[in-house]
């Protein structure tokens, strides 16, 4: 729809294969639970001016240009996409979404019997709203993706650690969907140290190569 301008991946054969062995390489690591029963598949929004990510139920990732001008490194971004599996591979998009609308709401729309509420919970997705325990759980799981991996497995906290740095000014997007509850790098940082520390890579050439 025009509200999510999806790239198409004929014209950007590149942008994907490059977001796909991104994806590959945290679906490898051994953790990820259901690596094989979800459809893990990846669009981007061409959306500069949004800074946000999401993963629906099933696996499907959506990712905004906004997000990928706005983050330094693979890794960062690595450990944004990890963040939003973990929501998906917990089954926190399912909960959130039976919360939102209820079960028999949506097992109306599988059924195919409203089409109008398909379309409502479509938009919802984008700005599901997870709790606190949610976040850091998706936090850690982000770490333990990417820890047997050759990134830096601290990824998503340098990416909080940005934000704090624009004085939370710039993730407005994701943190209306991602609370920011205090102590998120302190945490990730603290489990990245007890799985032993690893300093991984940051490929920030090739991330540069990427956003241009």
């Amino acid at each position: 729809t025009e509200n999510y301008p999806v790239m198409d991946t004929a014209q950007y054969p590149q942008a994907y294969a490059y977001l796909y062995a991104i994806r590959d390489s945290i679906l490898n690591s051994g953790n990820v639970v259901h690596k094989d029963n979800f459809t893990w598949r990846i669009r981007l929004i061409h959306d500069d001016s949004t800074l946000n990510a999401f993963c629906t139920p099933g696996g499907y990732i959506y990712v905004y240009t906004g997000i990928i001008k706005y983050l330094d490194s693979e890794d960062q971004f690595a450990g944004v996409m990890g963040h939003e599996i973990a929501h998906a591979d917990e089954r926190h998009s399912t909960a959130a979404l039976t919360r939102q609308y209820g079960l028999d709401v949506l097992f109306s729309v599988l059924l195919g019997e409203d089409q109008g509420t398909l379309a409502q919970i479509a938009q919802g997705l984008a700005s599901l709203k997870y709790s606190r325990g949610n976040e850091s759980e998706s936090d850690i799981r982000s770490v333990v993706y990417l820890y047997p991996t050759a990134y830096d497995a601290r990824g998503a906290a340098r990416f909080f650690e940005k934000i704090e740095e624009s004085g939370g000014a710039g993730g407005p997007e994701f943190l209306s969907t991602h609370p920011n509850p205090e102590n998120r790098v302190e945490a990730i940082i603290a489990h990245w140290e007890s799985l032993g520390g690893k300093v991984g890579q940051t490929f920030e050439n090739r991330y540069n190569d990427f956003q241009n």
